[in-house]
Formats: C-alpha cells, structure tokens, sequence
C-alpha cells in the first residue's frame, strides 16, 4: 500500500437526489485518502441520458459543497468519455473476450418465463456467445440491432481479500451470464464503464456499499481483460430504515436524500460525525462519539468499519445537531436561523437584541434551525390558538381566573427590563394565592405563549412587555366566561 499512489473515488449518478448512502461512502472514501496522504476524485456517472437531469448534478455537487468534502480531482464526468468505452469494447472484441448478442427483447422474456417455469435462476444463458459470421450476417439482415456482451469465464470462483469484508468468494455461474457492456446505441453500462474509469484514473481502491458485491465479481474479470491493475475492493454495509429495509427514496421518501437535512436545518458537521459514527468507531475508545473528520481521519481503518447493517435513527441524528448548534455562538445560530425566520415572522416587532434573546432561550433544545421560528412564534402572534381542549382545562378553573386576573393587576408594578423580577413577581402572586408549580404558571404560558411549556417564564414576560402581557391575559380571560 505505501508503494503506490492512493486514489479514491465516488461517482454518483445524476438519475436522483443525492443519497444518504452515498455521502457515508463518500466520507469513508475521504477518510481513507486523508489519513494515507492520497487523492480524492469525484466521477459523475452520467450516461443514463434519459433518467439524468441538470437538477441532480448540481444538487450532488452542492450536496458534496455543503458537507465540506473536498476533491482533489473531478467532477469527471461519464458522458464526455463515450470515445473511450467504445474503443475498450472494440478492443475486446477484437480479441474475442466480447461479443455481439443479437437477442430481441421478446427472445429474452420468453427464456425467463421459461426459467422461472422451471424453477430455475433467471440468467442469460449465453446463446450468441459462439456465433457464425453466417448466423450474424442473417441477424442483420432482420433488422436486429446488437448489444455486446463480456465473456465471463465459466464456473470460475472470482475471489479477493475485501478490506471491510475480509475473503469473498463468488462463482460467475451466479452472475446471471455475460454481462451487457455496450448498449446498441453505443452507451457503455455501469459494469463495463466504472471498469475503464476505474482502471484508467488509477484508482487504488473502490469503496463502495456490500450491494455491489457481485458487481464486483463480475468487474474482475473485466479488469483483467483490459490490462488494468486490480485495485483493492472494500463493501461497507447498506443503510436500513428502521424496519430493516435498504433506506431508498422511493420507498422511505426524504429521509434518505441529503437536501431533507440541508433544507430542515441539520449542521454539515453533525451529519458527518453521525455517518461516519453509524459503521465505525474510533479504535481504543468505542464509546467516543463525537469527533471531526480531521480527528477521524489519522485513526481510519476500513477493517473496523462494521460487516452488519446501519440502521437510520433521526433521534440519534437530532442528539449530534443538538450538540453542534450548542457548540455555536448566539450570533451564529441566529444567523444559519434568519433564512427560516423571515418568511415566516415579522422580525421588525422587536429589536435585535431581543430576538437574540429569544432565540438564547430555546438554542439548548434544537434539534435543528427550522424548528426556531416555530419555538418563538407565539413572540409575534397575537392570535395564536389558546382554545384548544387542553388549553381550555387549564384555563378554565377558578385558580386560574384569580392567577390572571393578579398578575393584570400587577402590570404597573412589573420591571419588564429585568427578566428575574417578573419572575419574583409572579412568585409573590403564587404566595398571596397560595399557589406553585402547574396550578401557578400553567395558567399564565398559556394565556401569554399559547402553551404550558415553554421558555423561562421572567423572560417570556420581559420581552413580550407590558402591552402584549394585558391584552393577552384580557383575551385569555374571555375563554374563562
């Protein structure tokens, strides 16, 4: 290993959103290549003209932006290396390591239907792979256009040392035939084109989920055919929802598209530490959680990253954003929260210092920013809800009546600059009542925020002033009648 260059790779492709997936890929991939001194090359694999969208590409390359991760080389991109596929496919005709398949897609239904009949694995069971110049001449004669496929060698167990896995083994009568590596259109597929890039960027190892395990059997053998060094091949465990499913867009929504976490609020920092968290832990002290990539980076090993699958937990993923926002000054917090806070609240109500305050009071409990404008917003509202069932049962008591009607009566007296003395005062109310706790202050949020729990109690008075504090008890006490 310290005798060649170290070359890593992601290479996403630009048919969707960027996957949750591929950013922890991304990370071990970017981990590796710090901690040994190599390159880090982005590959767009952008082939697939008909699901590709300029929308994806540039949310992956934001993705990527956003997070952090820096490349050394690229975004390389598929599509400007069509040139380069073709003549690898002619190469390997030429030498007869490939062939043209002039099967019809009808032709290929009816040899799965007959499989499946039988009981029998769907593969493709090899039948242009010997044809006569004759046999092809009259396949073109029909009209049939042809694909190329790769020679597999038969019955052969393609082996290797996975650096995550350890010893794999897997027999290409498994693989489901010879491979498609050309389309008759001339597009390359993933298989053989990840081969080329790979071998021809000198990548040193391919750190990819444990699903493209026997893409990997089948890719072997095309690096050989090729001439290509073999780079090491590393499978790290897929990502499960909580009921034990591979996490995908198409079956679990946002959850699994980097975008939800950049939209919603969640620190780039945090979303690192949890990925990287999920499959590995830092060597002599399994129970240090929280690290930055640059203290990861020295003690990365891809064999201690975990053979089982990771399992998405939001409530874990919101422990590491509520720990980084902590790590954050009032003035930073405020700002990543501006972009949430202004379509929705008129900020001018208040003075800045005010609103920092504001935000001072619930920044320990944020889960993440776009949660802030719905944990203050009763600040702005002077018609938020206040008759809802619970509300109502707490409202409605005759403690509750005399509480309000004592501290309305108490609003001249109040010093509403000094948090701590509104809070005296409402103390001194609880005492001439002969009341605390709930039967006290619940009365009190909810005719003044809308809701029984909240900020502290004196700095909520404060801010609100005066003003607020009376028409609010006066609309509070209406639902009393």
């Amino acid at each position: 290993m310290t005798n060649k260059e170290i070359r890593v790779r992601i290479a996403p492709s630009p048919t969707g959103s960027l996957h949750l997936g591929t950013v922890r890929t991304a990370l071990y991939n970017y981990l590796l290549a710090k901690k040994l001194g190599g390159k880090f090359i982005l590959r767009v694999e952008d082939t697939d003209v008909q699901r590709n969208k300029d929308e994806y590409t540039k949310g992956i390359l934001d993705g990527f932006k956003w997070l952090n991760i820096d490349f050394d080389e690229g975004p390389i991109y598929q599509s400007d290396r069509l040139d380069i596929y073709k003549k690898c496919a002619e190469k390997l005709l030429s030498e007869g390591k490939a062939y043209h398949c002039f099967c019809t897609t009808e032709e290929l239904d009816d040899l799965r239907k007959i499989q499946r009949a039988a009981k029998q694995p769907e593969k493709y069971d090899n039948r242009h792979r010997n044809l006569t110049e004759d046999q092809k001449k009259q396949f073109i004669e029909e009209g049939r256009k042809a694909i190329i496929r790769f020679k597999l060698p038969d019955n052969t167990d393609i082996k290797w040392n996975d650096e995550i896995r350890g010893p794999i083994s897997v027999n290409t009568s498994d693989l489901g035939g010879d491979p498609v590596i050309m389309r008759a259109d001339g597009i390359p597929l993933y298989n053989f084109a990840v081969v080329i890039d790979d071998g021809e960027m000198r990548m040193s190892h391919v750190i990819r989920g444990d699903d493209h395990l026997h893409n990997t059997a089948k890719q072997i053998p095309m690096f050989e055919a090729l001439g290509f060094t073999l780079p090491s091949f590393g499978h790290a465990p897929l990502i499960f929802s909580q009921d034990r499913e591979k996490l995908s867009k198409r079956k679990h929504g946002e959850i699994a598209n980097i975008a939800k976490y950049q939209n919603e609020g969640y620190l780039p920092e945090a979303l690192s530490n949890y990925l990287i968290h999920m499959s590995w832990t830092i060597p002599g002290n399994s129970e240090k959680e929280i690290f930055t990539i640059d203290e990861a980076a020295p003690l990365f090993e891809l064999s201690r990253i975990s053979k089982n699958p990771a399992v998405y937990d939001i409530d874990k993923l919101n422990w590491f954003n509520n720990h980084y926002i902590k790590e954050k000054s009032l003035e930073e917090v405020y700002k990543m929260s501006k972009k949430y806070l202004e379509p929705t609240l008129n900020l001018s109500m208040y003075s800045e210092e005010q609103i920092l305050k504001m935000v001072d009071a619930i920044k320990a409990g944020l889960n993440k920013l776009d949660e802030v404008p719905g944990l203050i917003k009763f600040f702005f509202d002077e018609n938020m809800p206040i008759d809802t069932d619970e509300n109502k049962a707490i409202l409605s008591t005759e403690n509750a009546k005399k509480v309000l009607e004592k501290l309305l009566a108490s609003l001249d007296k109040l010093d509403f600059s000094n948090p701590p003395a509104c809070k005296k005062t409402v103390d001194e109310i609880g005492k001439e009542l002969s009341l605390k706790g709930k039967d006290l202050y619940w009365p009190i949020r909810v005719a003044i925020s809308g809701s029984n729990k909240g900020p502290d109690l004196g700095l909520v008075i404060s801010l609100l002033g005066k003003e607020r504090i009376k028409s609010r008890i006066e609309r509070a006490l209406k639902v009393l009648v």
